[in-house]
Order: C-alpha cells, then sequence, then structure tokens
C-alpha cells in the first residue's frame, strides 16, 4: 500500500487525504498548531465547484445542515442605495448557487470525515526540513520527531514551507492592501436575508453581512490598510479592530452600525496575501496544494473551492498515472491556469474595495460600479470558474 504525509490539517490537506484514502492510499496528517484553530467568528463561501467535490466524498449534505444557500448577492452604496444584484455561482442559473458556512463547520466537516476514516492526524509537527532518498522521502519535524512515505504533499497554506523547499527562489506572499474581520452577531428586529448576503461599499471600508434564519448574523469588513511586518498585525488587539470598524461604518446605511454594535463572541483578524504565479508546484516525491501555491483573497469566494478541486485533480492525476513524476507534473499542468485566472480576478475585486481618500475616486467608484454590476449580472463569461473539475470530470 503507498503512502502519502499530508502537511497541514485544512481544507486542502483533509480533502487530499480523503481523497487518496479512497484510492487505497495509507495516509498521515501533520499540523503545526499544537490545537486546531477556533477560526473565531470567521465563515467562507463555498462555491458550487467547491460542492460538487464534497458532494463526491459525501459531505455535501452534512456542510449545509449549518450553511446558508447564497446564490445572490446585492451590492449597495455608501448611502444604501441598491446598486445591482450579481449571481454568486454560475449567472443564469440560481439552483446552483454557492453556500456561506462558518470556516470551523467546514473544518470540522472535514475532520470528522477523516477520523470516522481512520487517517492519522497529529497536531503540534511543524515540518522543519524534507529529505528525499530514493524510494521515499521523510518529514523532520521541529520536535525531533520524523515520518516516510512514499509522496509529500504540502497542504500547509500560505507560509508554506513545502514551497520553500521545491523551490528556494519561490516567490512569497504579496500583500493585497486589505485587511479582514470578520464575526457574528445578533440585531433586535433584523429579518433574514434568504439566498442573499449583501455587500457595502462604504466610503471608508467595504462590509459585507448576511442574516441567517436564526437571526444570526454573519459579516465581514476589509480595512485598507498600509503594509506592515505581520507580527506587526497579530499585535494589534481585536477590540482595537472592532473599535476601529464602528468608526470607518458610523455613517454607512443601516443596519451596518448596528451589526457593530451588536457583536457576539469571538472575532477574526487577518491580513489579506495572495501568490499570482508559483512556477514549481513539485520537486522529486514533494508536491503543494491549496494556498501554498496559488493563495487568493476571499473576495473571488474560491479559496476553499480550489483548495478541494486540487485535492480531487491531485488524487485522479495519482490514480491515472500510477507514478508520482507524471502524476505531479499532470496536476500542475491542469490546475495551474485555472488556479491563476481565479487569484487574478480576486486582485481585480480587491481594488474596487480599496478606499482611496480622493473624494474624485470614491465618485468615480460609485458611478462605474453600477454599470459594472449590471453587466455581471447576465455576463456568462465567468461561469466556468464554478463549473469545475468535477464537471469536467463528468464530461
Amino acid at each position: 500500500m503507498p503512502k502519502a504525509l499530508i502537511i497541514g490539517s485544512g481544507v486542502a490537506g483533509t480533502a487530499t487525504a480523503l481523497l487518496l484514502a479512497r484510492q487505497g492510499w495509507e495516509c498521515e496528517i501533520f499540523e503545526a498548531r499544537a490545537e486546531h484553530a477556533s477560526d473565531g467568528g470567521l465563515f467562507l463561501n463555498v462555491a458550487t465547484n467547491g460542492l460538487a467535490v464534497l458532494e463526491q466524498l459525501g459531505l455535501q449534505e452534512r456542510l449545509r445542515e449549518d450553511a446558508h444557500r447564497c446564490p445572490h448577492m446585492e451590492m449597495y452604496s455608501g448611502r444604501g442605495t441598491l446598486l445591482g444584484v450579481v449571481p454568486n455561482g454560475p449567472a443564469g442559473d440560481p439552483d446552483r448557487g454557492s453556500a456561506v458556512v462558518r470556516r470551523a463547520w467546514l473544518n470540522q466537516v472535514l475532520r470528522e470525515a477523516v477520523a470516522e476514516a481512520d487517517i492519522p492526524l497529529t497536531l503540534g509537527a511543524r515540518l522543519q526540513d524534507v529529505h528525499e532518498e530514493p524510494g521515499t522521502v521523510t518529514a523532520l519535524f521541529a520536535d525531533g520527531r520524523t515520518a516516510e512515505a512514499d509522496i509529500l504533499i504540502g497542504a500547509d497554506g500560505v507560509g508554506s514551507p513545502t514551497r520553500r523547499w521545491i523551490d528556494g527562489d519561490a516567490p512569497e506572499p504579496e500583500y493585497s492592501g486589505l485587511v479582514s474581520i470578520g464575526g457574528m452577531a445578533r440585531v433586535p428586529g433584523v429579518a433574514p436575508t434568504p439566498l442573499t448576503q449583501r455587500m457595502v461599499f462604504g466610503a471608508r471600508s467595504f462590509f459585507g453581512y448576511l442574516v441567517r434564519d436564526d437571526g444570526t448574523v454573519l459579516w465581514f469588513a476589509n480595512v485598507t490598510e498600509p503594509e506592515r511586518d505581520r507580527s506587526s498585525f497579530r499585535a494589534i488587539p481585536l477590540e482595537t479592530w472592532l473599535q476601529r470598524l464602528r468608526d470607518l461604518h458610523s455613517d454607512d446605511p443601516s443596519p451596518v452600525p448596528e451589526i457593530l454594535d451588536h457583536v457576539e463572541g469571538e472575532i477574526g483578524a487577518y491580513p489579506l496575501y495572495d501568490l499570482v504565479h508559483v512556477p514549481r508546484w513539485h520537486r522529486g516525491r514533494v508536491v503543494a496544494v491549496g494556498d501554498a501555491v496559488h493563495a487568493t483573497s476571499p473576495s473571488a469566494g474560491q479559496g476553499a473551492s480550489l483548495a478541494l478541486e486540487d485535492a480531487f485533480v491531485l488524487a485522479r492525476c495519482l490514480h491515472d498515472a500510477g507514478e508520482h513524476v507524471a502524476a505531479f507534473t499532470q496536476y500542475q499542468v491542469q490546475r495551474q491556469p485555472r488556479a491563476e485566472e481565479v487569484v487574478r480576478y480576486a486582485r481585480a475585486v480587491n481594488k474596487q474595495k480599496r478606499v482611496t481618500r480622493s473624494r474624485l475616486g470614491l465618485a468615480l467608484r460609485d458611478a462605474m460600479l453600477p454599470m459594472f454590476l449590471r453587466k455581471a449580472s447576465s455576463d456568462t463569461r465567468n461561469n466556468h470558474l464554478y463549473r469545475g473539475v468535477v464537471d469536467e470530470a463528468a464530461r
């Protein structure tokens, strides 16, 4: 039985382990953190292409138990004017809309499946180095332990040590100019937003929210912020971010200020980075997946779905090719153009979210957005982003 070491227990890592285990691989997952992240009130979009992979895993219905079905996005100006409604999925096909879920719930669903499949998952194992010898690859961890297998799969995120081992000259992540902050709230009297998420292009910050049937509000903001080192970002107290948001959105239309006044539980804050082009995705018996090679900002709503697609394609290539070199090569050939297209698309959306201090710049943005959104509401040219690898495999 071939064996795979998987570095990282996020979406890409757990999905890859599940798909390979179904093909007869022995898999073992190693996670650098000593405990699973709580993820605060952070949530994300699982697009139709990602849902299709979860369906292959038999997990889509489980995920939907705590999901907000969301085929539409309503866009508002900072004055409360409805600018347009755009699809959150293939244009012209609302029945195939995406789902918005808490990040913690998506991770829980995948980890439950990993446990049911008896796939070992070790916490507190930070990858320090990789040694490759004829026939095997060995992972060396910071605490001194080692593990050996036929291949090693780096699903270790935007700061991936696996990417750096594959290519010492690999590009570093680029800062988007935005910090994403999110959480939950309960606001008396605010009605649910069925099938919809709302976005507000405020004069001083970008804000998004939805209201679930039980009255829970999931919200996020993208704050324009100068670049600084990551430790400086982490040093900012969450309460400081929240107070800043209340100031930035104090003039936005209701219920945005009320949401920020009724925040419940933990919030999350993190700067947004991406990787637009990583030349090498594999070396020898080592390959990288997910954010490790194509990190994208949440603005495209595709980060988790791209990770799920990577897992699906890598497993298929390993099955079809029969040996790792050809499989890894074909995996990168199939995945890289699509992933980089999504990263570039997210970068373009980020430009609309970054707030300039220029009144003229804001006026131009607000004047151009309705025309852009009207076009986007019926434009089917991006439908292939949602169709995904499972649909293509079925064809």
